[in-house]
């Protein structure tokens, strides 16, 4: 029977129905906020997988007709999924797999589809909130409520669940997930005061990075916000929950027999294993030590329970170390960062690079620079135009930078994660007045954690090399947690070991001033502010460390030879029609000839040229200037088939444009210069010779010339 339940909590005018569509599927419901239409829907395969993990998809789907739209491109339906999409897939898997029951080896799909959008409504919040109801009254035995709440700060007044409107004013995204009390993950990011065109160019800017104990605050008024949600959920959805399926949960039975053994005779082999698993992330130390296990071990066991005994000793040997004696598989104590090293600028054709290595993570991190018309283009379906983006950072993860042979195929979900998270750290630190788009491209060369932090650091390096206008450096790193219920310890520069057998992964990136953005998740369920507060005190010391190495590489970073050369100035508005040309003759020739990119503002008469040659690009500023400094002349009305002894102005590999003795440059074609074909016209001609021409046509200002002797 369909139930209907409506809640109005931070700022949501929810509405939940139940029971009215997708009836075959474990769990569904179709989720209204605004003009938001979602629906949710979870289906399960009864039949585990042997491996040990949990076989989980989430598939956020926008269709297009939910904002009236058709598709674009040839086919005409929806394709591969958007970044958006799968950044949100990616949110909300995160959020809901610490869920599901330990041993929960079942394959379960979670889709989302929008089905109707609005232009104000998050679709974040509404695609976690409407999977959190449909997998809570679904028959899958998860017995717990999250919430999502956005907090934003505008005029320094603090929103909760904003609308897109006033998000897009904010000095401050933060995105919450948790259960009650208990956090689960964390999203944040601090974002540019003001757009581009407000911009007083006589202001100072900052990077609007928010200091740790405001971060703190803002995050306690979202835990409450979350704890007041999940509790109404709980009441409200409790009638509507199905009865569980009857699925058996593997147990992580352990051999105790094999694991003493082990630790009576092994422990030694184990630990130098660990020493060697924190010198890189692909180690075959464990391997070999569990071929001597078994083959000295008098009873036949399997090699998969062995793998599983032995991964369970060495996870135990790693927390001991870290809990009981204060340090690391590697040597380092808790605070410690791992050694860096740093180098700018070395790829010489590139318009600006930083090689940055910590340790065994290293990051290859190259910045191109295009003008408006290399933005990134794309579409939300909260939007009715299309959107551009002026900064991109792409982020590749090879497979050898891990040891692995494996094929480079397109960006998965943790490619596009991370380098999103990289882009989020580092825009706030770009000037305002920059106008243009940056690409950052980060290759990951060899990874043993936090490869993503390493792209950080390289990316806002690799934006002092190519010379853009870097309001403060930004650094990232990645912390960590131990912790076993009564004890805990906080891990500085994590290392993949460490996020393997850890309970937290925790990446913090900023500025001197504060946190620019920052990822959290937990592996325990939740963790209290207290133990937040202390990560973040820890991470802080951590980023001021990168900083000093960054701030002494910066000292000796040169900008790239092969950087554009840009120049920027104003004509009069009204002279801008004349560098355009009828039909953009005029603009097309300057081009042409000096070899640029030209930017023009119609309305403000900013004039951007942009080229590889300096000498070029300062010479086409003089011809515009010139053109726009002449004064109006009427044309001149040439006589057709009459010799008119001209000068030649430039030459280019389609022809000559020769300036006429009234001051008017024409274009002599080079298939008008002799009958035979020549091939280059600099043998023959030189920039300054006069040259006999006849008017051939002329329509307004477009002449077309010949010589005597291609008419001969």
């Amino acid at each position: 029977m369909e139930t209907i339940i409506e809640l109005n909590k931070n700022n949501l005018e929810e509405k939940y129905i139940f029971n009215k569509i997708a009836k075959q599927s474990s769990g569904a419901v179709m989720y209204k906020i605004g003009k938001a239409v979602l629906i949710t829907a979870i289906a399960i395969d009864e039949k585990p997988v042997d491996e040990d993990f949990l076989p989980l998809t989430v598939q956020y789907i926008e269709k297009s007709y939910s904002a009236g739209k058709i598709p674009g491109g040839f086919m005409k339906r929806e394709g591969k999924p958007s970044d958006f999409e799968t950044l949100t897939s990616r949110i909300v898997d995160r959020s809901i797999r610490p869920l599901f029951p330990k041993g929960f080896h079942y394959p379960v799909v979670v889709t989302i589809l929008v089905v109707s959008s609005d232009s104000q409504v998050d679709m974040q919040l509404a695609a976690l909130n409407s999977a959190n109801a449909a997998l809570f009254v679904s028959d899958i035995p998860v017995s717990q409520n999250i919430s999502a709440v956005r907090v934003a700060k505008v005029d320094n007044e603090i929103l909760i669940n904003p609308s897109l409107n006033s998000l897009d004013k904010s000095t401050l995204d933060l995105y919450i997930v948790g259960t009650h009390k208990d956090l689960l993950m964390i999203e944040m990011r601090s974002l540019a005061s003001k757009k581009i065109d407000d911009v007083d160019m006589s202001e100072s800017q900052d990077c609007n990075a928010i200091a740790e104990d405001e971060l703190i605050e803002l995050i306690s008024v979202a835990r409450e916000a979350i704890n007041e949600a999940t509790l109404s959920y709980d009441e409200a959805f409790a009638p509507l929950v199905r009865e569980p399926l009857e699925l058996d949960l593997k147990e992580e039975k352990i051999d105790t027999e094999l694991y003493d053994f082990i630790s009576n005779n092994f422990s030694t082999e184990i630990t130098q294993a660990v020493n060697e698993m924190a010198k890189s992330e692909r180690s075959n130390a464990l391997k070999r030590v569990r071929k001597e296990i078994l083959a000295s071990y008098e009873v036949e066991v399997d090699e998969d329970i062995a793998k599983k005994v032995v991964e369970a000793y060495k996870k135990s040997v790693v927390r001991d170390m870290i809990l009981n004696d204060n340090i690391r598989a590697d040597g380092r104590k808790l605070d410690e960062v791992r050694p860096i090293s740093i180098e700018t600028s070395l790829l010489p054709s590139v318009h600006g690079s930083c090689l940055f290595t910590r340790g065994e993570t290293q990051a290859l991190v190259v910045a191109t620079l295009g003008d408006s018309k290399d933005a990134q283009f794309y579409d939300l379906i909260t939007s009715k135009d299309s959107k551009s983006e002026s900064f991109m950072v792409h982020y590749n993860f090879p497979g050898f930078s891990v040891g692995e042979a494996k094929f480079n195929g397109a960006p998965g979900r943790r490619e596009l994660g991370h380098g999103n998270l990289a882009k989020r750290a580092l825009e706030p630190s770009i000037d305002l007045n920059y106008d243009g788009t940056i690409r950052l491209v980060s290759e990951i060369l060899e990874s043993n954690g936090s490869s993503s932090m390493a792209t950080v650091c390289g990316g806002s390096l690799a934006l002092r090399s190519a010379d853009i206008a870097v309001v403060d450096l930004v650094a990232g790193i990645a912390m960590g947690l131990v912790s076993d219920g009564t004890n805990h310890a906080i891990l500085t520069d994590i290392m993949g070991l460490e996020d393997h057998d850890g309970d937290m992964d925790f990446k913090v990136t900023g500025t001197r001033d504060g946190i620019t953005a920052l990822q959290m998740d937990i592996k325990l369920g939740g963790v209290d502010l207290g133990l937040l507060k202390e990560a973040l005190s820890e991470a802080n010391k951590g980023k001021n460390h990168i900083l000093n190495l960054m701030e002494e590489a910066e000292k000796n970073t040169v900008p790239s030879e092969a950087l554009p050369s840009t120049e920027l100035f104003t004509i009069n508005p009204s002279k801008v029609v004349d560098i355009i040309g009828k039909a953009g003759a005029t603009i097309r020739e300057i081009i042409e000839m000096f070899d640029v990119s030209i930017d023009i503002d119609r309305d403000k008469g900013g004039v951007k040229l942009v080229g590889d040659d300096k000498e070029k690009v300062i010479n086409a500023k003089a011809h515009i200037q010139n053109i726009a400094d002449t004064p109006v002349k009427k044309q001149t009305i040439y006589e057709k088939n009459k010799l008119y002894q001209g000068k030649i102005k430039k030459i280019v590999d389609f022809g000559m444009f020769v300036e006429m003795p009234d001051g008017f440059d024409a274009l002599l074609h080079i298939s008008k210069v002799s009958k035979t074909r020549i091939h280059n016209l600099s043998d023959k001609f030189k920039e300054g010779d006069s040259i006999a021409v006849i008017v051939m046509e002329q329509n307004g200002k477009k002449v077309g010339l010949a010589t005597p002797e291609y008419l001969n």
